[in-house]
């Protein structure tokens, strides 16, 4: 009976690695000492792995210097940078909890992520783009408490190194042996369907055994060259690719602070990369780039597409022109360490197109009903859930919001999917409403909160519309207050600054009232089916 259920386990003869990320990293550094570790290319930076652990040790001691315990939040706010890696291996060396910060939060995100996870120490770029950070920090000073203490990279980073200075090894050493791998390591805030961002808490043993299964199945070695274009501050730039690389000897490539196509192609070329990770918007602004022909890519063997549901015509474009015969689909949350479900390398292509592949090793997949909570049998659509290692300890500081995700030890990921005969398994939709507009969680309750402060909006509706290029695009749909009369354009003004950029509506509809079923739930759904239309959307999958 069971067999025709849809749950699945992933068996394998590797066991599980009991150990914190810092004795990987130290075993890697003995086994490898002298191969390539770090390379941060527009930084002009590059990091053997014993040069790596003497640069980490150096930014342990300076974090212990400030006064930073086993178990204090220590919070990065920074783009793709070299400093960003050190920090997140420091950190986890002296068992403080790595707090990762969206570049591109604004001051409302800001002040509620320093808040919730009480930031003791905050390391920041001075900015990033158009977004001066020292400036932002100091508009939310009157009124938050932390951080406690701010070190700016660039101006503040050779102080604050030179600090540690005054601290032994023996000292760093003797937290490091306290710690346990089940101890949290790292927060990461990740949009629900309600309110503020949530704190995702993962331990060592979270994030590190799911690096390093990603890391197995990928075919890593100590020869690896693994290009990350993808942001650190999300679990695919720090688990999938600096822990896989660290867990196998191989190379961790950063070609910019963010993506640049251009960029992301001249350092596979320059570097002989033989890894290349993206959501699939980036790989086609790569495939798209007018220069596309001019990049060799022969060193390229494998990589990760996820973060969105991926059109065949790109898998197999990027298998033939990017020479990534290798390539493979991640699927997971920041919940779930990140993977759950990922594609074989040398699984049929329409499997690795069309599924999410199968379960990783160590942990259990099932798919239920979500009225009833029971497994489908397989072929029928449900919620997907999952169970095992990768499991996070919970949101920080939530335990009623932790209670409705973790039941029985199920993640429920509120993505509706389907397990076909062979246990592949595709994503359908979601029971919540979450918009991914080029990979990016974005919780429409937390956009229409915001915009409800409008003394013009008396009431608000975000959904997702389909669109070409991120997948998906935010439209709110908007009720105005009486004798009010406001356009777009002022209400886009009123977020600037205020609220990320890739959450600002693209779309506005200025309505009366909104669909409604007979109890009086907004009908998300028609919502979507009726905007799709009206802007000729209807051609986009």
């Amino acid at each position: 009976m069971m067999d025709k259920l849809s749950y699945s386990h992933g068996v394998s003869t590797t066991p599980l690695r009991g150990e914190t990320i810092s004795q990987s990293l130290r075993s890697t550094v003995q086994k490898f000492g002298t191969r390539e570790a770090l390379v941060m290319v527009t930084q002009n930076y590059r990091a053997t792995y014993a040069a790596l652990w003497e640069q980490v040790e150096q930014v342990a001691k300076g974090l212990l210097a400030y006064g930073i315990e086993a178990g204090d939040r220590v919070g990065i706010w920074s783009p793709n940078r070299y400093e960003w890696v050190l920090v997140q291996f420091a950190t986890a060396r002296i068992g403080a909890i790595l707090v990762n910060i969206n570049p591109a939060y604004k001051t409302n995100d800001l002040q509620h992520a320093l808040q919730q996870s009480q930031i003791k120490l905050l390391i920041a770029a001075p900015r990033f783009r158009q977004t001066d950070y020292v400036e932002m920090l100091e508009q939310i000073k009157p009124t938050c408490a932390y951080p406690e203490q701010t070190v700016v990279l660039e101006w503040d980073w050779q102080s604050f190194l030179d600090a540690g200075k005054s601290i032994r090894t023996e000292e760093v050493e003797a937290v490091e042996n306290s710690l346990q791998f089940d101890n949290p390591i790292n927060i990461q805030y990740t949009s629900g369907t309600t309110g503020f961002p949530k704190g995702a808490t993962l331990s060592h043993h979270n994030i590190l055994n799911n690096g390093f299964f990603i890391g197995e199945i990928l075919k890593y070695t100590e020869l690896d060259r693994v290009c990350i274009p993808v942001p650190f501050y999300h679990c695919f730039g720090m688990v999938i690719g600096n822990l896989a690389c660290i867990t196998h000897g191989a190379c961790m490539v950063i070609p910019d602070e963010s993506f640049d196509p251009a960029q992301v192609m001249q350092t596979v070329q320059d570097e002989k990369c033989t890894s290349l990770y993206g959501v699939p918007t980036m790989f086609i602004a790569e495939l798209d780039h007018p220069e596309f022909s001019k990049y060799d890519f022969s060193s390229l063997r494998t990589g990760v597409m996820a973060g969105a549901n991926c059109p065949i015509e790109t898998m197999k474009k990027v298998q033939q022109k990017m020479n990534m015969q290798e390539v493979t689909v991640c699927y997971g949350m920041t919940e779930t360490s990140p993977v759950s479900l990922q594609s074989l390398p040398d699984a049929p292509l329409d499997k690795r197109v069309a599924t999410v592949g199968t379960v990783h090793p160590h942990l259990e997949v099932k798919i239920v009903d979500p009225e009833t909570g029971n497994i489908l049998p397989r072929g029928q659509q449900g919620e997907l859930c999952t169970r095992g290692y990768s499991v996070m300890l919970g949101y920080w500081n939530m335990p009623q919001a932790t209670e409705q995700a973790l039941r029985n030890g199920w993640m429920h990921t509120g993505d509706l999917a389907v397990m076909d005969e062979e246990g592949y398994v595709q994503i359908v939709g979601r029971i919540k409403d979450i918009v991914i507009r080029g990979g990016e969680n974005i919780a429409p309750r937390e956009i229409e909160e915001f915009l409800i402060t409008h003394p013009a909006i008396v009431d608000v509706q975000v959904i997702g519309v389909p669109d070409a290029k991120y997948g998906e695009e935010v439209m709110a749909w908007v009720k105005l207050r009486e004798g009010h009369d406001i356009t777009p354009e002022h209400i886009t003004a009123y977020c600037k600054g205020k609220i990320s950029t890739y959450k600002i509506p693209k779309y506005w509809k200025f309505v009366d009232q909104f669909p409604m079923t007979v109890t009086g739930k907004i009908r998300k759904v028609e919502m979507r089916a009726i905007s799709t239309k009206e802007l000729g959307l209807e051609a986009i999958p």
